[in-house]
């Protein structure tokens, strides 16, 4: 490890700490500023000539910001002689925008890819992609990695009986009927459609049995929590016993944290991949940590073994 520096942004700082201390190594030294005009400056503090450098980027309040701190950090480590610079983006930055599915819109995940590539990464190690085809923005090489492994060993050690697994629509099926082959459970899908560019959808049905089951909702993120709750009302409406909802990145915007705490979901189970910014009951949302399965592939990555061996424990 004495060729590996470990950096982490403003946000997640605290998953950075565990991602270190499970590799034995202390996080990097590096400032950020803010300067009144709007303008960022990053400054890394400790010699990186000739290392293996690994950045860890979580979103914060502003996406733009992040996103440009991002590149910051990532040419001052280029410019700095660094050997090797692997960005690790637990949420991709602006994921949702992966394909032109209106005239004249940008596709602004491929062009993320395109700007990462120019400040000078070398490879990204990211979780949960909301589509995998993002994998193919990058010429340079992608590693995902998957947090539903954690949130499945969580459900698997409450012993709930009568379980069915929900996808919230038609394109987490593949998802929801993986996690539900691993907890041994039923499959059932809410027929769901988004409403152009508004943070809404409309809910029409269900479709399998929930009557007198415990239900979990699995998808990949929650970002405004209106979608989730509407799920959770139609389960309970069409007699589920009891909803839990889960996720790998609580995106949480606007009053997603009041929605969660105030929903009729017994759980709201959630990883780490993003810092949650507000105060939140933690009997209500409970907040598993990722930094295993990426300290695990940080140091395959570091070492030159396989990442997918690493993956192979963490199937669900």
């Amino acid at each position: 490890m004495v060729r590996l520096k470990i950096f982490s942004g403003r946000w997640g700082k605290s998953l950075s700490e565990e991602i270190c201390q499970k590799l034995g190594v202390t996080i990097g030294k590096s400032s950020t500023v803010k300067f009144k005009n709007g303008n960022s400056f990053v400054k890394i503090e400790e010699n990186v000539r000739d290392m293996d450098c690994f950045l860890i980027h979580c979103i914060g309040e502003n996406v733009n910001d992040d996103v440009m701190e991002m590149l910051i950090m990532v040419d001052a480590l280029r410019r700095a002689s660094a050997k090797r610079i692997t960005v690790v983006v637990p949420y991709f930055f602006y994921a949702r925008s992966d394909k032109k599915d209106q005239p004249r819109i940008s596709i602004t995940a491929r062009l993320l890819a395109d700007l990462l590539e120019a400040a000078g990464i070398d490879r990204v190690l990211t979780m949960d992609l909301h589509s995998e085809q993002i994998m193919g923005f990058f010429k340079k090489p992608v590693d995902q990695v998957s947090g539903l492994s954690v949130l499945c060993q969580y459900f698997a050690d409450k012993n709930l009986e009568n379980l069915v697994v929900v996808a919230p629509d038609a394109g987490g099926a593949k998802r929801a009927r993986t996690f539900s082959w691993a907890l041994d459970a039923g499959l059932a899908i809410i027929d769901k459609k988004r409403i152009g560019n508004e943070d809404k959808t409309v809910s029409s049905g269900i479709i399998g049995d929930v009557r007198d089951k415990t239900a979990i909702i699995i998808d990949d993120e929650i970002d405004t929590g209106g979608s989730i709750v509407n799920s959770i009302e139609m389960l309970l409406e069409a007699g589920a016993k009891e909803v839990y909802a889960a996720c790998t990145h609580p995106v949480f915007s606007a009053t997603a944290v009041e929605k969660m705490q105030g929903c009729k979901a017994t759980e709201v189970v959630v990883t780490n991949s993003v810092p949650i910014r507000k105060d939140y009951d933690e009997k209500k949302i409970v907040v598993l940590t990722v930094a295993d399965v990426l300290s695990k592939s940080i140091n395959s990555i570091h070492s030159g073994t396989s990442v997918s061996s690493v993956l192979d424990k963490y199937k669900y």
